[in-house]
């Protein structure tokens, strides 16, 4: 079997609600969506997608993943889309970093094999629980009273998991905090979210203020380097999220003892091969770990969701629906939805959902 075409799809992925980052410094409205559509010789079609949270979030945007498919196409064609790590080289060798513009490439040929074996990837990555996975909420207001609102309107979708954004004033943050543990539920998964937005001496400040509340902070500044400063200084467990990008982070992460909790972005990362080493390495470590795509379609959510069933249940928290939170549906209703608030894995061989392709329009490049 080889790669016989790519065809690159762009779609503009407009988000219900304006999603703030960083106590408001990042603004976000639409997502800049790349699909991509692998052809086989042997009949068989396999689906990528990759969506960059826009363009100032972190080193990724839309139109560099169309780049570069451009320069890492001739490398692939010809190829036999089962064969990952083969493909997964090719694409290290043809264009080095950029790992997000890998990823829909790597996601497209994991469909293919698992199509090809007839089962569903998290089976062919030797996982595969069937326990529906909790979808956490992305709440990015900036008001005590707006952040209340998100919250509840995602508990009124069945959600029990939250990641609450904060950062970059230190009064407010705390105040949030309290404010957000005060009307927690007994079975609440909450994560707070700075997305690098606190200095190391902001960082202290909340995080010893809020001590006596137990709660896990998410990439509380820039680097881990600025991490592994605090480490010691405070008593709340961290999660690495923006800086854990490489399988060397990941390692570092482990290593020195940096952090509790992996957020493992499969965009960022550079997809499902790749993910699987950081999971290995968290699992080996004791890491529990959050799964979830970067943002986009059902697409998306569903590779997310494959790679979550290959961890034991125990030590994952949460996956992501970014479906939720946009207004164009480019698979029509198809593949995993929101449940009472989980993902349920899909039984069908490969991803288990493919686009509309209707929806998707024309491609703007065809690679044979």
């Amino acid at each position: 079997m080889k790669i016989a075409s790519i065809s690159v799809y762009q779609v503009n992925l407009p988000l219900e609600h304006p999603y703030w980052l960083s106590g408001g410094r990042l603004k976000f409205e639409v997502l800049d969506a790349t699909f991509v559509k692998l052809e086989t010789d042997a009949g068989i079609t396999g689906w990528g997608e990759g969506t960059p949270w826009g363009h100032t979030y972190v080193p990724a945007h839309g139109p560099g993943i169309r780049a570069g498919i451009e320069t890492m196409a001739p490398f692939v064609l010809g190829l036999d889309p089962r064969r990952v790590l083969e493909v997964e080289r090719a694409m290290d060798l043809a264009l080095p970093g950029h790992l997000y513009a890998k990823s829909p490439i790597d996601m497209a040929c994991w469909d293919i094999a698992g199509q090809a074996a007839g089962l569903p990837i998290a089976d062919l990555m030797g996982g595969g629980s069937r326990t529906p996975k909790p979808i956490a909420s992305s709440v990015g207001a900036k008001t005590l009273e707006e952040t209340r609102a998100v919250i509840e309107r995602y508990r009124a979708r069945g959600y029990i998991a939250h990641s609450v954004k904060i950062g970059g004033d230190v009064t407010r943050d705390i105040a949030r905090i309290r404010d957000v543990e005060s009307l927690r539920n007994p079975e609440d998964i909450v994560l707070y979210d700075v997305n690098r937005g606190w200095t190391r001496s902001q960082a202290l400040q909340v995080m010893q203020a809020t001590q006596d509340l137990h709660v896990t902070f998410e990439q509380p500044c820039e680097t881990l380097d600025d991490i592994a400063a605090l480490s010691g200084k405070h008593a709340a467990p961290v999660s690495v999220d923006e800086a854990l990008v490489t399988l060397q982070d990941a390692a570092r992460i482990a290593r020195d003892g940096l952090a509790e909790v992996f957020g493992i972005k499969l965009n960022r990362v550079g997809g499902l091969t790749k993910a699987a080493r950081m999971r290995d390495i968290a699992l080996a470590h004791g890491i529990d770990m959050f799964i979830m795509a970067t943002g986009g379609s059902v697409l998306a959510d569903t590779e997310a969701l494959h790679l979550a069933a290959t961890v034991p249940d125990a030590n994952i928290r949460a996956v992501w629906a970014c479906q939720d939170m946009i207004t164009v549906d480019v698979a029509a209703g198809r593949g995993p939805r929101n449940m009472n608030g989980h993902l349920h894995l899909p039984e069908a061989p490969g991803l288990g959902v493919h686009p509309d392709e209707a929806a998707l329009g024309a491609p703007v490049m065809v690679y044979k």
